[in-house]
Formats: structure tokens, sequence, C-alpha cells
């Protein structure tokens, strides 16, 4: 399944007029888990400084967590970067046109970008996993934060963060895909792993937990998996995505609300955190 091409088709028609990209924002607050949690954890740390902060976002994407925090609060700077031109083009055109200067994207590689003790958060999103030399992008990561800062890690855990299906999986069997494999270049993290990587890269001290339990799967697979498998047969469900949703956001909410609260043994997602 390509994931991809889904979201630059969404990125055309959510890109039409800056009311329908705030919606679009939006709507990936609701309905994507990972940022449940993750603005979770930024408000959390939010509580625990003051005054104006630099951030560095490492592979902004859409810009969806820039327009949160830029929004938020006035006096955090942002600094997104992202290896797509495109993508970066884009947010630095939305963000101009709707005001919000406290935030600017560039094109970098992470594994070359390295800007010593400027920044008092890094956040990564869905990146570690593309990342090939990971413990050097983490070594950036920790020359990049001021003394006392912290770095906010979402990424697929090990216990199917990635959706692989193998030939022998159950999974597999059943829809017949190999999902966003294609994508990454492993398959997630385990939660020991992931500390014992930020320990390498510097930091003192690390907090890793899991995310998407029992609740956070069902939740995913009705708001991303089965619409973006559809999507991939023909970009014409695009009609009926809308009523899909209709039917299922009640339950995606319910269930992404239940997963936020619940401490996880086990999941396909893992928030970490480290401090330098």
């Amino acid at each position: 399944m390509k994931y991809d091409p889904i979201k630059r088709k969404l990125g055309v028609v959510f890109n039409a007029s800056p009311s329908l990209r705030k919606l679009f924002y939006r709507l990936l607050d609701i309905l994507l888990l990972r940022s449940w949690h993750i603005r979770k954890a930024i408000k959390k740390w939010e509580k625990e400084v003051n005054g104006p902060q630099h951030i560095l976002d490492a592979g902004s994407g859409f810009g969806q967590y820039e327009y949160y925090m830029a929004k938020r609060n006035k006096d955090w700077t942002i600094n997104a970067v992202d290896v797509k031109e495109e993508q970066v083009d884009d947010c630095n055109n939305f963000f101009g046109k709707i005001g919000l200067n406290n935030a600017h994207f560039e094109v970098a590689d992470l594994s070359k970008f390295v800007e010593k003790d400027q920044y008092d958060m890094v956040l990564c999103v869905d990146v570690m996993e593309h990342i090939e030399e990971d413990e050097l992008v983490l070594r950036n990561y920790y020359q990049s934060l001021k003394k006392g800062g912290m770095l906010l890690i979402s990424t697929p855990s090990d216990q199917g963060g990635s959706d692989v299906h193998h030939h022998d999986h159950e999974d597999y069997a059943n829809d017949g895909t190999h999902s966003f494999v294609d994508e990454h270049v492993r398959d997630g993290y385990g939660v020991e792993e992931m500390a014992e990587k930020m320990k390498r890269a510097g930091f003192s001290k690390t907090e890793v937990c899991y995310q998407y339990g029992k609740p956070g799967k069902i939740a995913w697979r009705l708001s991303m998996k089965y619409p973006i498998l559809i999507l991939n047969t023909s970009y014409l469900f695009f009609i009926i995505l809308p009523f899909y949703y209709l039917l299922t956001f009640p339950f995606v909410l319910i269930l992404n609300y239940f997963d936020l609260k619940e401490n996880h043994k086990t999941g396909t997602g893992l928030v970490a955190k480290a401090w330098k």
C-alpha cells in the first residue's frame, strides 16, 4: 500500500484555501491517534517551561504540529525541517498567508543537520522509521538541544507498528497487503532498544512507552488503514470517504480517548522522551 501518493492527493484538495487547510489540520488532530499523544506530551512540557522557547520539528511534513504550536504559543519560535522541498515551500506559503510568522520551514537532511545548543525541544514524529542512520540522527538531536532540553519522538514499535504483513501473518491472509513497509527502513523499535539508542547518543534521562494499544489499533484501522486501502484501489472513493467517516468517527473518537488514558504493556507505536 502506498501512503505518499494519498498524502499528495489530499494536499491538493485541502490546499484550495487556507480555511480548508486549517480544517485538514483539525481532522488530522482528531483522527490520528499519534497526534493525541504528541499534543498531550507538548501540553505537559509546556507546563514545565517558562517564557519564549525555540523548537525544532525534525521532519515537519504537512506542518500540522507547527500550526498547533505556533498558534498556541506566539512567543515560541519553531524551526521546521523536511527533506521534501515541495512540502517546505508549501508550508512556508501557507503560514505566510495566515500570518503565523513564528514558524519557518527549510529543506534539510537530518543526518547532516546540527545546530549546536539551539533548541529547547526537538520534535520528531513518524520520521525515525525512515532513517537508516538513526543513531547518527539522535546524536545530531542531542547536539542541537540546549542543556535541559527535551527530545520528543513518536515512531512505530516492533510490535507491528509498520503494519508489516508477511505471508504467514494472519492479517496478510485476510487482506493480502504489505501496507507501509516499502516506505520504512525498519519495522519499528522496542522500548529498551529506543532507550538504549538515546542513551548512546548522550541523553542522560529517557522515558519510552507504548501507544496504539488495543483501542488504538482498532481506531487506526478504522480511521487510516481501511480508507487508504480503498483509495489505493481507486481515487473515485474520495467521493464516499466523507460518508465513511460520518459512520466511523464516533467510534474512532472513543477509541482514541481510551488509548490516550490507558498505560499499555504493548502497542504498535512508541512515544519516547529524552533530556540533555
